[in-house]
């Protein structure tokens, strides 16, 4: 006969057995391996580095700034990083934030000449009393923690300013990489999770506009109880309803990380139901157990998983419209 412990100890170990499922159309894995997911075509390249970190047993945090140094660093990517278009001005103003799993977090926002602002962010969790820096005050810090001041307006970013500049006309398309960022959450072998996110912003913005990117409960939040989440898309929508935040506590309501996706998607279109269908907005999710999620508001979303079991691949989301 076996005993109520004997019993509680089957029925734990059952809930952490690899399985795979679908919901609404997305893939869901659970598995008690590591697992990291990442907005948009350039995760693939994001989850590659950070699989070298989680699959030799590296912790979640590393993964995820080594995974959002990728896009960061590649002049060709035009919404994150060298390369990110620029303001109105011509200046080229980088947002980033990250999270670990003792709620530890540290974000910097309108910093220029840093090719890197997500390591400059964990700077600021690990060696400052506070979470956020802007301005010259974040560029001042990031030259005294060692980065290098460099140039980040490429001759293509610059050309296609200056083109801009005949209109000057301002209005941002849905997954047109103009304003799309690399959020990206990982579960590493010792079951924690971690998270990054980091973008140049909206193209041609107005002097001093911050996203939600920078935002630690907007564009990701990190709960290690139950889960992380990341956005992607027209930042100020996502911070009308802190939606990254509202992700992990549909998760803690008990809802899927799809099924929290979905409800935050479905708020947006509440509160802005005119807005929303011409905008993008779109919610990544993972959960304790390794299974995850996506939505967003109009097609054409994507994601990036990387698990033991299936490698590392791109899926598109499922939308509202």
């Amino acid at each position: 006969m076996t005993s109520r412990r004997k019993f509680l100890q089957l029925g734990t170990f059952a809930s952490l057995a690899p399985i795979t499922k679908l919901f609404g159309g997305n893939p869901i894995a659970a598995t008690t391996k590591p697992v990291v997911i990442s907005t948009w075509n350039f995760g693939l390249n994001a989850n590659v580095e950070a699989w070298k970190i989680l699959s030799t047993g590296g912790r979640a945090l590393d993964a995820v700034e080594a995974g959002a140094r990728v896009p960061e660093g590649d002049p060709k990517e035009t919404s994150v990083g060298l390369g990110g278009l620029p303001d109105r001005e011509g200046r080229v103003t980088l947002d980033s934030c990250i999270m670990d799993e003792f709620a530890n977090c540290g974000a910097v926002a309108c910093l220029e000449h840093i090719v890197h602002p997500v390591s400059v962010a964990r700077k600021v969790m690990e060696n400052t009393p506070h979470v956020f820096l802007v301005g010259d005050g974040a560029l001042q810090f990031a030259l005294s923690q060692g980065f290098k001041k460099e140039k980040l307006l490429t001759k293509e970013s610059e050309k296609a300013w200056k083109e801009w500049l005949k209109t000057s006309h301002y209005k941002p398309v849905a997954n047109i990489e103009n304003h799309d960022t690399i959020g990206i959450v990982a579960l590493d072998n010792s079951q924690n999770l971690s998270g990054a996110c980091t973008t140049s912003g909206m193209a041609y913005k107005m002097r001093g506009r911050v996203g939600d990117s920078p935002i630690i409960g907007a564009a990701l939040f990190v709960d290690n109880e139950i889960g992380a989440a990341t956005s992607t898309g027209v930042g100020e929508e996502v911070i009308r309803i802190v939606g990254s935040h509202l992700v992990v506590e549909l998760m803690r309501q008990g809802n899927t990380p799809q099924q929290a996706c979905e409800k935050a998607v479905q708020r947006i279109v509440k509160n802005q139901p005119v807005k929303s269908k011409e905008i993008q907005v779109g919610f990544l999710a993972l959960n304790k157990n390794g299974e995850y999620g996506a939505y967003a508001l109009q097609k054409g979303f994507s994601y990036a998983v990387h698990t033991q079991d299936q490698g590392n691949k791109l899926f598109e989301a499922k939308s509202y419209y």
